[in-house]
């Protein structure tokens, strides 16, 4: 495995020689950042290799197999019949793929059922905000991720936003769903159709002539410091998110969110000394590799735009102005400017009053009456949006990509 990753690495060396000093010096600093140790990981102990320089050694050969062989519309086909947890693998599937996938199925060995059990609460009786986080902050801050907004916006997802959109929202449904990691649920399912998909970017993006003018000298996409960065966009902003708020959580409710997403990561490929043990770890692993790489490109703009507009499409109620405001409240100006929200000086401040209000509200803290009834346009307004968005991730297949973004 250590071998295979120094390969990795001197083709990744090797390729960065040719987008000059400027990609060589981005790299450099991205490397610089990684000081976690795997110490504080659920492994408790690793090589503590920098992220930035290990992919999916063994996701990655296997598709890029199944896609040179022009396995891909067949492999899809097999995959459509793949659904649940318990279900046997299709037998229509190429056997390289069905035998990576029989291992990457597997839940790890230090996999909870009393976290995950408290895990499927926790979004039972929070899921207004998660929801709402999920959607409204950690999709939009996405496209403030520069490799993660490029990588989307250059491979075939990108094409079809709408499309894209709904894929995402399936991770964001599963993972919450009260039977995600039981054998009627289907979040093992997502997770490892969703390691596929990133393996088969790997091997399409370096052919992009979009991507490899804007990569800033990052040879292969999705690296598993890249997968941590969008795991913290999720699970750690969240969390964090979630306490700014008040809300009230239990030690157990913690516990049980961060473990399906420590279980998350594991299924999606991310190797387990890479994955926090704990909150503490998890801020301290963030500040390190999400919190810098904030910034905003053109194609972060413009996904920003047509998310926006796709959001505004379901509308009911939901306006752009109202979207705008709440995203600027949940992700902050800095963010908010980054990917080009529109300042609203009426929802603004209304949302910043209200909204710790209804919060409180909710959560049983303060009665009805000290609640400002314009304030209930925004619970209305949000609420519906997150039956909306999780709803999308009903019914939607995620399938293999062969080519990348058309021209």
């Amino acid at each position: 495995m250590e071998d295979f990753s120094r390969r990795r690495m001197l083709f990744a060396s090797g390729a960065l020689g040719a987008f000059g000093v400027l990609g060589a010096a981005s790299s450099a600093r991205a490397r610089s950042l990684w000081t976690w140790s795997p110490n504080g990981s659920v492994a408790g102990r690793g090589a503590g290799l920098d992220p930035e320089w290990v992919w999916d050694e063994e996701a990655d050969p296997v598709l890029a197999a199944v896609i040179e062989r022009g396995d891909v519309p067949k492999a899809n086909e097999a995959l459509r019949e793949w659904t649940r947890n318990d279900q046997p693998l299709p037998s229509g599937l190429p056997a390289d793929l069905r035998d990576f996938m029989e291992e990457a199925r597997r839940l790890p060995s230090w996999a909870d059922e009393k976290k995950l059990a408290a895990a499927a609460q926790f979004t039972k009786k929070k899921g207004i905000y998660t929801g709402a986080l999920y959607g409204l902050g950690s999709g939009l801050m996405s496209t403030a991720i520069p490799r993660e907004a490029r990588a989307v916006y250059y491979s075939k997802g990108g094409a079809d936003m709408k499309d894209r959109i709904a894929k995402t929202a399936q991770l964001g449904y599963d993972v919450g769903d009260l039977d995600a990691y039981q054998p009627q649920g289907g979040m093992v399912v997502t997770a490892v159709k969703t390691r596929l998909v990133h393996a088969a970017v790997r091997h399409l993006l370096p052919q992009s002539p979009g991507w490899s003018r804007t990569n800033g000298g990052q040879a292969i996409p999705i690296s598993q410091a890249d997968i941590m960065v969008t795991w913290h966009s999720l699970s750690t902003f969240v969390m964090s998110k979630l306490k700014d708020w008040r809300v009230p959580v239990s030690a157990a409710e913690s516990d049980g969110f961060l473990h399906v997403w420590q279980v998350t990561a594991h299924l999606l490929g991310v190797q387990d000394e890479y994955i926090p043990a704990s909150w503490d770890e998890a801020h301290a692993q963030s500040r390190q590799v999400l919190d810098p790489v904030l910034a905003s490109t053109p194609e972060g703009v413009e996904l920003t735009d047509v998310l926006l507009d796709i959001v505004a499409e379901l509308d009911a109620g939901l306006t752009r102005p109202l979207i705008n405001a709440f995203s600027r409240y949940t992700l902050g100006d800095r963010t908010g400017d980054l990917i080009g929200l529109d300042r609203e000086p009426f929802w603004q401040p209304l949302i910043g009053a209200a909204w710790p209000l209804l919060v409180a509200f909710r959560e049983g803290l303060i009665p009805r009456p000290l609640v400002p009834e314009a304030a209930w346009t925004v619970e209305e307004a949000i609420r519906r949006f997150v039956l909306l968005f999780l709803s999308e991730g009903r019914g939607i297949r995620l399938e293999i990509p062969d080519t990348n973004r058309p021209a």
